[in-house]
């Protein structure tokens, strides 16, 4: 920030952004900000503009009713994902994180291969990740949803919460506190909104029921928000996502690391785990010493990171014109 601010420009963070229009805190509270143009046209794409969490440089307008971004501070850690729908790019779904709270609901069964493609993307960015189970006061076999969610994660740490009854909230303390950032995202209707509002000890953010006949929580978050707490730390609360496509080659082999342990012991050191003979993961699948269902999925994801490497050298190639 130092050769910024000899320019003139103050720091601030950006706390909301939709459509181009940001919310951004810095030292006079919070203001609207928009980008200036040259930020845009020099941003190599969607993913070097603002998003939640960047800290900005700001160029101050006292008596306007917004400031522009002239600067995007280097990211510390992130998430990000395909961009949904038709367009082609990295969407940055929150910035500068300390801990990714990847949050399911126990209200419905619990799916191992989500809870593993959340990780994926949540190591990828460099923040810690944490899964959070909650509505623990309505899960019919809590239990056996915990072991199957806390198989999925390996060595990630996995809280079981109630946002109703409060039940676990404490323990999310932990990745709490002044000076650091946590970021909620999962799928629509898990309730991040809910403990949210109980950590901030207010009603800050809608929520909404879950409707009863299949399930699905209609999503009361619309936009990616990022708010302060007054006993310290920094909440970032996510839309429910519909999709979450990889966008970069990395963090599989983190989430799956006992197949990775596993494969120490094939054949061939650029074993594949698929059709390779003297495959050690595929002999663990037919002792019944790994499941099937994640070695499936762990070749569906790695086959995706490497059609993401693809696609990116044939970009490469493109720009370079060769």
């Amino acid at each position: 920030m130092a050769p910024l601010a000899a320019r003139g420009l103050e720091p601030a963070r950006v706390s909301l952004e939709h459509n181009h229009v940001y919310r951004v805190i810095g030292a006079d509270g919070e203001r609207l900000a928009e980008a200036t143009g040259r930020l845009k046209h020099e941003a190599a794409a969607r993913h070097a503009l603002p998003a939640v969490g960047d800290w900005v440089a700001i160029r101050p307008n006292p008596a306007g009713p917004r400031v522009q971004i002239a600067a995007v501070l280097a990211r510390r850690t992130w998430v990000s994902r395909q961009a949904a729908g038709r367009e082609t790019g990295e969407q940055i779904v929150a910035a500068n994180l300390d801990t990714v709270l990847v949050t399911f609901g126990l209200d419905r069964p619990i799916k191992a291969r989500a809870i593993e493609r959340y990780l994926v993307v949540a190591r990828r960015g460099g923040a810690v990740p944490v899964v959070i189970l909650n509505k623990a006061d309505v899960a019919e076999d809590l239990s056996t949803a915990v072991a199957e969610a806390r198989d999925a994660a390996g060595d990630v740490d996995v809280l079981v919460v109630s946002s109703r009854t409060e039940a676990g909230l404490d323990a999310i303390e932990t990745w709490l506190g002044i000076g650091r950032t946590v970021a909620f995202i999962g799928p629509s209707g898990a309730g991040k909104s809910s403990i949210v509002n109980r950590l901030l000890d207010t009603e800050a953010l809608p929520t909404g029921e879950v409707r009863e006949w299949d399930a699905r929580g209609r999503h009361t978050s619309v936009h990616r928000q990022m708010l302060v707490r007054e006993r310290g730390g920094v909440i970032i609360d996510t839309p429910g996502m519909r999709e979450l496509q990889l966008w970069e080659p990395a963090g599989v082999a983190d989430v799956f690391a006992d197949i990775d342990e596993l494969a120490a012991d094939c054949r061939f050191r650029d074993c594949r785990h698929d059709r390779e003979p003297g495959c050690a993961v595929k002999a663990a699948v037919e002792a019944g010493r790994l499941d099937a269902a994640r070695h499936e999925h762990f070749l569906r994801l790695q086959a995706e990171e490497e059609e993401i490497a693809r696609r990116r050298i044939e970009e490469a190639r493109r720009r370079g014109g060769g």
